[in-house]
């Protein structure tokens, strides 16, 4: 069977960026797996939007992650710094096990939870000004800070960097400028290049000086060590702002469970998996290729073109979750895909949770009868197909 004829550039028309779900729907109900022109390496990409198919091709290794071995012999006009360009992410086994082995510990429940009363301080200096009555916009003011003030902590970065390095990552996400993506890698790359030099002339405790140590037990070279914190620094924080973002504007627009959660703040944890199925931050996982010949969803796949996987659209696959498109804190959504799955799925889930449950308490607990501040129809999205995430959130609080 061969891939259904696609219409061109799917994942760019604008109405995609607003509401990528018709999108997804109308995609998937043709075939789960399809055909589309908006690969790397002036190739076509297949796109995974099915649940089933989507979960097989997160852990299938017939898909690499090593961009470098897809991009060399393919003529590329991009020029990311390799920090940036080869994080772990960009990796297979064994060099990401490696990898991963020096991360994962980074972040265990254990460590998490002992982050858990420094995140809430964080979140009360952010949100200290706040009162009912005022107006605020929410992805400003507490969902991009609240998670670049933890990581940058994690990493060791001064106070004053962490404003520009913030900025430098949200570029790293504009898909309608090439040029400036690049740019904002290379100056996060020499950013982080020269904080671990800092680090490894200037002996100490700090966290920076635990993760390098961590490091050259793992056996990471100095490269390696810097694209780990490169990662650590726009993976950590990037989802997690969308997440916030997200998960506020899902319950503003059911305020029958925002008042769930109002009433019962101890239900945010577990409402935590839905909101994340139901919007996931993440639309389209980072880039896999195939290696050899493929067959998913009926589709055959040939060796060396780009695997794009569609968490957003496999979460609202009616075949995995019935009335998918319905918000319901009650459905058991652990088994979403918004962090991936198999070998690379997020190793911060454990602590975007914990940065989005402090969020979430904080707004059904101090301001309980928060509404939007502008017509919904005004609000707007980040025009990338990797993270879904608002540009603004205004609300008034009450």
């Amino acid at each position: 069977m061969s891939a259904p004829r696609q219409d061109p550039d799917p994942l760019r028309d604008p109405r995609f960026f607003t509401d990528p779900y018709p999108t997804y729907d109308r995609l998937r109900e043709g075939c789960p797996v399809r055909r589309i022109p908006t690969g790397s390496g002036g190739r076509p990409a297949y796109l995974i939007t099915g649940y089933a198919e989507a979960r097989e091709a997160f852990t299938d290794p017939g898909l690499s992650k090593d961009t470098a071995r897809f991009f060399a012999d393919r003529p590329s006009d991009r020029d990311l710094h390799p920090a940036l360009s080869r994080t772990m992410l960009a990796s297979d086994p064994p060099e990401h096990t490696r990898q991963r082995r020096v991360a994962t510990p980074l972040f265990t429940t254990g460590r998490v939870r002992a982050l858990r009363p420094y995140i809430t301080r964080v979140v009360d200096r952010l949100t200290a000004a706040w009162r009912p009555g005022g107006e605020v916009d929410l992805v400003a003011e507490l969902a991009v800070p609240l998670p670049v003030t933890v990581v940058c902590e994690l990493l060791g970065v001064p106070e004053s960097d962490r404003a520009p390095l913030a900025g430098w990552s949200h570029d790293l996400f504009d898909a309608t400028d090439t040029g400036r993506v690049d740019a904002a890698s290379h100056r996060i790359g020499a950013y982080l290049t020269d904080l671990v030099g800092a680090a490894r002339a200037t002996p100490g405790d700090g966290p920076l000086h635990s993760l390098l140590r961590d490091c050259d037990e793992g056996g990471l070279d100095g490269d390696e060590a810097v694209s780990l914190a490169a990662l650590l620094l726009v993976a950590g924080h990037e989802t997690t702002t969308g997440f916030i973002g997200n998960a506020v504007l899902a319950l503003l627009r059911h305020p029958e469970a925002f008042d769930r959660l109002r009433r019962d703040p101890d239900l945010i944890p577990g409402a935590l998996d839905e909101l994340l199925r139901f919007d996931s931050p993440v639309g389209v996982a980072t880039f896999r290729y195939s290696t050899r010949d493929l067959r998913m969803g009926g589709v055959d796949i040939p060796a060396g073109f780009p695997v794009l996987i569609a968490p957003g659209a496999a979460n609202r696959d009616p075949a995995a979750f019935a009335d998918p498109h319905r918000l319901d804190l009650d459905r058991d959504a652990g088994g979403h895909l918004a962090f991936g799955h198999g070998i690379h799925r997020c190793a911060g889930a454990p602590l975007a949770r914990a940065e989005a449950e402090a969020a979430l308490r904080m707004l059904v607990t101090r301001f309980p009868d928060t509404r939007l501040a502008v017509p919904e129809q005004s609000l707007a999205w980040r025009r990338t197909r990797l993270t879904r995430g608002l540009t603004a959130l205004p609300l008034n609080l009450a």
